[in-house]
């Protein structure tokens, strides 16, 4: 079952990647942040039951101007690879964090974490980084998929790690307004 979801979750990536160059399909609304991570958090329940994974999720009090279906599937992008890089009976948290005078949505793990030098390429097309080929669980288009979107929403997105600790990633979903190129 586990393979499955992996192939599953892939060809819904390269799905995703061809429609976000062709043709605008964003919808940007006010949303309940709550209800996006929710939906990405559910959508990865087997993954934390089968790890033993503990959730330590602070919902947040916040709404977000957004686009649900992409902030869902760039939150789903980033458990899974909390989930696929964190060793069995660890945990993922979930919490809004003051970073940089801004609001950010921040997902930390106690994973394996991403080396020093790779941190700089985490977001290019197909780098896989050291941990992502010493697993060969890294396709290279997760994270470089989830940068494209949240520089099209107009969100930031960055990443701190440390190997042997964890990683935890940052988005930054405050927009001031919202004007499509």
């Amino acid at each position: 079952a586990e393979q499955l979801f992996k192939i599953e979750e892939y060809v819904n990536m390269v799905l995703q990647y061809l429609r976000l160059d062709g043709g605008n399909d964003l919808v940007i609304k006010t949303y309940e942040l709550d209800g996006i991570v929710r939906q990405a958090v559910r959508k990865c329940a087997g993954m934390f039951v089968r790890k033993r994974l503990t959730l330590n999720y602070l919902p947040p009090q916040t709404v977000v101007l957004t686009d649900e279906k992409w902030l869902e599937f760039v939150i789903e992008q980033i458990l899974s690879n909390a989930l696929k890089y964190t060793k069995n009976g660890g945990e993922i948290r979930i919490c809004l964090e003051e970073k940089r005078g801004r609001e950010c949505l921040v997902i930390e793990d106690n994973g394996i974490g991403i080396q020093a030098e790779d941190l700089p390429r985490v977001f290019e097309k197909g780098f896989t980084g050291y941990n992502g080929r010493a697993d060969k669980k890294s396709t290279g288009i997760g994270l470089y998929l989830c940068k494209k979107i949240m520089d099209k929403m107009g969100h930031k997105i960055w990443i701190d790690s440390e190997v042997g600790k964890g990683t935890r990633v940052y988005l930054e979903l405050t927009r001031k307004e919202w004007n499509p190129e």
